[in-house]
């Protein structure tokens, strides 16, 4: 991935995460589809959603890339 900083924000309240490259916020994903179209606007080619997936440069807050809604109380 470039060596950029990737971080996937923990779910919101409202639904998705925020997605953030290299300090910018690039919007608020859904799914790993979402990351993945995010990632190739920021200049990162090539990737689908099992890249991001399996990718050990992205670092996923408040749960991994499975983890889409808050957790229950």
């Amino acid at each position: 991935m470039a060596g950029l900083p990737v971080i996937i924000y923990p779910p919101s309240p409202m639904g998705g995460r925020q997605v953030r490259v290299n300090g910018e916020i690039l919007g608020l994903a859904h799914n790993l589809a979402d990351v993945a179209d995010f990632l190739r606007r920021a200049g990162m080619v090539g990737l689908d959603a099992d890249d991001v997936a399996r990718s050990d440069l992205i670092d996923w807050q408040g749960g991994g890339p499975l983890v889409w809604a808050e957790s229950p109380p």
